[in-house]
C-alpha cells in the first residue's frame, strides 16, 4: 500500500506539493477550508464579473513552464499566454510613463529620461541575469535546512556577484540618478517585501523578471493557473476535500498520526502544511510540539498586507492599461507607513489592474473590471467598513482626477477585502498578504524551517518558509518540500 500524505491547504504551494507527492507514488489527500482550490488566488464571480482575488501579475513564465514540463506537460496544454505591451503604466505627480515590453525598448526609455541610463540599464541587467539564473535555478531549490546545502562552487565563487550583503537601494542608486528610474527599479520590493534599504540586492533578479522575462496574462485570468494545477493534480491521482477546515493534528508521541477536520479524520504517514505556517503551529499543535515561540513569530518582519477592492463599472474607461501603478504621491512616505511607523497611509500609492482591457470575458459587455490594491502594514487592524469606504472614495477621487473620467457614478459592484478577511479566510498571520519580507535575516536557512523540529513527519510549504513569497516561489516551494519528504521517507 502506498504511504499516505495529508496536505493542509490548496494554494499554489499545496497544489504543487500534491502533484509531486502523487508522482512519487504517494496516496495524496488535500484538505481545504474554502469551497475551491487556490488559497489566496481564489476566484470570485458576481453579476457577470470574474475577479482574481489575489495575484494579478504573471512574471517568470519559465518557472511555470518548468513546473508543467516535469509532468510531461506544457503551459500551452492548459492555458494561453499573452505578453502585455506596454508591460504597465506608471503615473507620477507630473505625468505618466508607459513601460514597454523588451529590454531594448526599456533601454531607450531610460536613456530618454537620464543621459547614460540606457547603457547602465544593460549593465544592471547583466548582473540581474546572473542573479536570476543562480537565484531562481539554484538558490530557491535549496530546502534551507543546513549551510552545507550552499557548498556549491558556483554559489561560493559568485557570492559577491549575488550582492547578498548589499542593499537593493544602494545597488540601484549606483546605476541610476533620476528619482523616477530609481523608483521603477525599487517598486517590486516595496510591494512584495521590505524597504529597498533593507532588501538584499540579490532581489534585482525581480527586475530581470520584469524587463527581460516580461509581463504576461493567462487567458481568462490568473485563476487559469490554479485550475490547471488542480487538473494536473487530479490527473496524478490526488484527492481533494473542500469545505473541510482542519481542526487539529493528532500526535502519537512526536509523530503526526492523523489530521482531523470539522467533518472527518484522515490517517497520515506524513503531513505537509500548505496553509499558514503560524496558524498550523499555534492552532493545530500543542504548545509542546511547536518549533517556534510566540516571541520568535513576533520578531518576524512581514511583507505588506493589502487593502483590496474588486470593482465593477457599468461603462468602459478610455486610455487605460491592464496594469497601472499610481506613484503620484510621495514614495518614501508610504514606505515608512508600511515598514517603519505602521499606520494607515494618508496619501497612499496604489495599483490598479483592469483585466477587462485585455480579456472581455471577465466583465459584461460594455463594462470594466477593476482590481485596486493599497499596500499597508501587516498587522494593521481597524479595517472597519467606514475606513474601507473612506479609502475607496480617496482612490476613486484620484482616479477621476488622473484619468479625467467619472468613476464613482459608474460603480455597480464593489467588494473590499483587507486584514480581517485575510485572517478569517486564510488564517493569515498578522493579516499579511505576501508572507515574510525578503530581508537578509529572513533568507534561506534563516526562514522558518520546511520541516518541523518537534514532529518528525510534519513538513511545511508556502510563503512563510523556503524559498519565500510570490507565485513562482510557491510552485518551487511545493517541489522542494515534496523532495524532502520523499528523501526522508
Amino acid at each position: 500500500m502506498p504511504k499516505k500524505v495529508i496536505i493542509i491547504g490548496s494554494g499554489f504551494a499545496g497544489l504543487s506539493a500534491a502533484a509531486f507527492m502523487a508522482r512519487g507514488g504517494w496516496d495524496v489527500t488535500v484538505l481545504e477550508k474554502n469551497d475551491q482550490p487556490g488559497g489566496r488566488a481564489r476566484q470570485w464571480k458576481a453579476d457577470g464579473f470574474t475577479f482574481d482575488m489575489g495575484p494579478s501579475w504573471y512574471w517568470m513564465p519559465d518557472v511555470f513552464e518548468r513546473y508543467f514540463n516535469q509532468f510531461g506537460k506544457s503551459v500551452s496544454d492548459y492555458y494561453k499566454l499573452e505578453r502585455l505591451d506596454p508591460s504597465y503604466r506608471v503615473y507620477w505627480e507630473d505625468g505618466r510613463m508607459d513601460v514597454p515590453a523588451g529590454l531594448a525598448a526599456v533601454r531607450d526609455l531610460f536613456e530618454s529620461i537620464e543621459s547614460g541610463a540606457g547603457p547602465m540599464l544593460e549593465k544592471f541587467m547583466e548582473e540581474a541575469a546572473y542573479k536570476y539564473r543562480v537565484g531562481i535555478h539554484k538558490l530557491v531549490h535549496k530546502p534551507g535546512r543546513s549551510l552545507a546545502e550552499f557548498a556549491d562552487w558556483e554559489l561560493v565563487r559568485g557570492v559577491f556577484r549575488l550582492d547578498v550583503f548589499t542593499s537593493m537601494k544602494s545597488h540601484v542608486h549606483k546605476y541610476f540618478r533620476h528619482p523616477k528610474l530609481r523608483q521603477l527599479m525599487e517598486f517590486p520590493v516595496l510591494f512584495l517585501g521590505a524597504m529597498a534599504e533593507h532588501t538584499p540586492a540579490l532581489y534585482s533578479l525581480m527586475n530581470y523578471a520584469d524587463v527581460a522575462g516580461g509581463t504576461w496574462y493567462p487567458e481568462k485570468g490568473m485563476y487559469s493557473i490554479v485550475e490547471s494545477m488542480y487538473q494536473l493534480a487530479l490527473e496524478q491521482g490526488v484527492k481533494f476535500r473542500f469545505n473541510e477546515p482542519v481542526t487539529s493534528i493528532e500526535l502519537h508521541g512526536s509523530v503526526a498520526a492523523a489530521v482531523a477536520t470539522s467533518h472527518a479524520r484522515y490517517d497520515a504517514d506524513v503531513v505537509i502544511g500548505g496553509a499558514d505556517y503560524h496558524h498550523i503551529e499555534t492552532s493545530l499543535l500543542p504548545a509542546s510540539h511547536r518549533s517556534y515561540s510566540d516571541a520568535y513569530w513576533d520578531r518576524r518582519v512581514m511583507a505588506p498586507g493589502c487593502l483590496l477592492y474588486y470593482v465593477g463599472l457599468n461603462k468602459k474607461l478610455t486610455d487605460v492599461q491592464h496594469h497601472t501603478l499610481f506613484f503620484d504621491s510621495p514614495f518614501d512616505t508610504h514606505a515608512r507607513d508600511i515598514y517603519e511607523q505602521p499606520q494607515w497611509p494618508q496619501d497612499p500609492l496604489f495599483y490598479m489592474s483592469a483585466p477587462s482591457v485585455t480579456d472581455p470575458t471577465v466583465a459584461p459587455e460594455g463594462h470594466e473590471n477593476l482590481f485596486l490594491l493599497v499596500p499597508v502594514a501587516a498587522g494593521l487592524g481597524g479595517d472597519t467598513e467606514s475606513v474601507r469606504r473612506q479609502y475607496f472614495d480617496k482612490l476613486a477621487g484620484r482616479l477621476e482626477k488622473i484619468l479625467g473620467q467619472s468613476i464613482k457614478d459608474a460603480v455597480v459592484l464593489n467588494r473590499s477585502f483587507a486584514h480581517s478577511d485575510f485572517v478569517n479566510d486564510y488564517h493569515s498571520f498578522k493579516g499579511n498578504a505576501y508572507g515574510l519580507a525578503n530581508t537578509l535575516k529572513q533568507t534561506a536557512i534563516l526562514k522558518p524551517s520546511c520541516r518541523s523540529k518537534k514532529v518528525k513527519n510534519l513538513f511545511y510549504t508556502g510563503q512563510l518558509t523556503v524559498p519565500g513569497p510570490g507565485v513562482p516561489p510557491s510552485l518551487i516551494s511545493g517541489e522542494v518540500v515534496a523532495k524532502e519528504v520523499i528523501r526522508n521517507f
